[in-house]
């Protein structure tokens, strides 16, 4: 067997792990956050300037480091983890807490009384970001980790059912662009801007297009290893996201934006009929002659052209999230409200689960089905609820030390008792701050990221053999791997570079 054969079946006939381990990984991202933030608020109050530096090596070391123990040596102590970054944030919570300079000898009660009436700037919305940020590291370390054997094999994609942590990377990564879609982020009600969208969409799509054919391209000449049942022969994951855009451009065109929830679960299950009672499940499954066949298009493909109904359906869910979330909102209170209701609708979503995988059959990456789609919609829904929560208690860290310069985290709004001159001071600063931080820089240059996330996993599998390495290596490989493409865009950020092809 090639080398290239044994990596391919390293990779293949995995089945996952369960919901439950999928729901602890994903808890995690957002405590690290708000460490990051509870040590900048008081870094500065101790320090009132630092570098770049220093602002990078705490983002690595918070952000970074613990996400890639969290898939290699941590990944059978999970809640250990969990537990020990909540008490380190508990701990500087109270820190923070006892070295206030503001409501310094204010009942607790009175504290949190005027904190949920604190305004906050309702255009910026920080846990988005850090959803699409952090749903773009953990595919990066995963794609290259997965070759290795410190990697565990349940949380690598499963092949026909089955959860694994790496199959919530691309629905993750569709619904989080969906949250911040031209359709989302300009609300109209013109058709003029509809149309409008759906050019701007025709215009971004042929980048993605291009970048498929480049990856199709390059991977056939090196003969990279494929898991064909991913996607097919010649599809991958660019020319899904391009398709998916351009039909739900069409889609937004017809459809009111507010009603993207009924479109979502009209498509879903709509499909999952049609995958119990026709002959679709046997197409992707065995081809149109029976046997497995990749001959033709349509065969070598399939699964990745016809799991494209799933993504839609995510796709218009994360269309619907994202109009929810960026409705005004003023003040604290309303914000506490948005948790209640993502979190409940992320339980009833996994309530539905229960009753679908009991129903007709379980989740399915390899087909999109009803099963997968709910899943990564109530996933998604938990994930983005525990970062506005993590926002939240920032939020009330800086309020206790008048509004700490923390980066990509909300900005209080100040009292009328401020000053012009403060404000302006402020704002200066805040400017400066928000140059050094990795969240904003990975999330400004995203794409590139994950671009130069998959030609560094590249060229280290054709150095390495990542099949016989030992721990100690695997780990330094993957945090070398990390710090270079962390830092690359790090500094593209510093110099305020925007690497885009549209």
């Amino acid at each position: 067997m090639s080398q290239k054969q044994m990596k391919e079946a390293f990779v293949s006939n995995l089945n996952g792990t369960t919901i439950l381990e999928t729901m602890q990984v994903l808890c995690l991202p957002a405590p690290c956050v708000l460490c990051r933030g509870l040590l900048i608020v008081l870094l500065q109050h101790f320090c009132s300037s630092y570098t770049w530096r220093t602002q990078f090596f705490i983002d690595f070391v918070v952000l970074i480091v613990p996400l890639v123990a969290t898939l290699t040596i941590l990944s059978s102590f999970l809640l250990l983890e969990q537990l020990t970054i909540i008490t380190f944030v508990a701990g500087l919570a109270y820190q923070i807490y006892c070295k206030r300079t503001y409501y310094a000898r204010v009942p607790v009660q009175k504290i949190i009384e005027n904190f949920l009436k604190t305004s906050v700037e309702s255009e910026y919305i920080p846990a988005i970001s850090c959803f699409r940020v952090t749903n773009h590291v953990f595919t990066a370390i995963a794609i290259l980790a997965v070759d290795f054997p410190l990697f565990p094999r349940r949380f690598a994609k499963t092949e026909l059912y089955g959860t694994g942590i790496m199959d919530l990377g691309v629905g993750g990564f569709v619904f989080g662009t969906a949250m911040v879609c031209p359709e989302v982020k300009r609300k109209s009600n013109i058709e003029g801007s509809r149309f409008y969208h759906l050019t701007k969409s025709l215009h971004s799509v042929w980048p993605l297009v291009f970048l498929g054919i480049g990856r199709l391209v390059i991977i056939k000449y090196i003969a990279y290893q494929e898991h064909l049942t991913e996607y097919g022969v010649h599809w991958n994951f660019f020319f899904t996201l391009a398709v998916v855009k351009l039909v739900t451009s069409l889609l937004l065109i017809i459809f009111p934006l507010n009603k993207s929830w009924i479109v979502a679960i009209s498509i879903a299950v709509l499909y999952q009929l049609a995958l119990d009672f026709t002959q679709l499940k046997r197409l992707i499954l065995y081809g149109t002659d029976g046997s497995g066949t990749r001959v033709g298009l349509l065969n070598a493909n399939r699964e990745g052209i016809i799991s494209i109904l799933g993504y839609l359906a995510i796709y218009m869910a994360g269309v619907q999230t994202g109009s929810y979330l960026l409705n005004k909102r003023s003040h604290i209170k309303d914000w506490i409200k948005v948790i209640y209701c993502l979190l409940l609708t992320g339980i009833s979503l996994f309530m539905c689960l229960y009753i679908v995988q009991a129903n007709t059959e379980a989740v399915s990456r390899r087909m999109a089905n009803l099963a997968f789609c709910v899943w990564i919609v109530a996933s998604s829904l938990i994930f983005l609820s525990n970062f506005i929560v993590s926002d939240i208690i920032l939020s009330f860290a800086k309020f206790l030390f008048k509004g700490p310069l923390v980066p990509c985290s909300w900005k209080l709004i100040q009292s009328s008792a401020t000053t012009e001159k403060q404000s302006e001071s402020l704002v200066s600063e805040a400017e400066k701050r928000a140059n050094l931080c990795l969240i904003t820089a990975i999330n400004r240059n995203q794409l590139f990221f994950f671009l130069l996330s998959n030609v560094t996993t590249g060229l280290i599998n054709l150095m390495v053999d990542t099949l016989h390495s030992s721990t100690l290596w695997t780990l330094f490989v993957l945090y070398l791997y990390m710090l270079t493409n962390c830092l690359i865009v790090f500094l593209l950020h510093l110099q305020d570079k925007t690497i885009k092809l549209w």
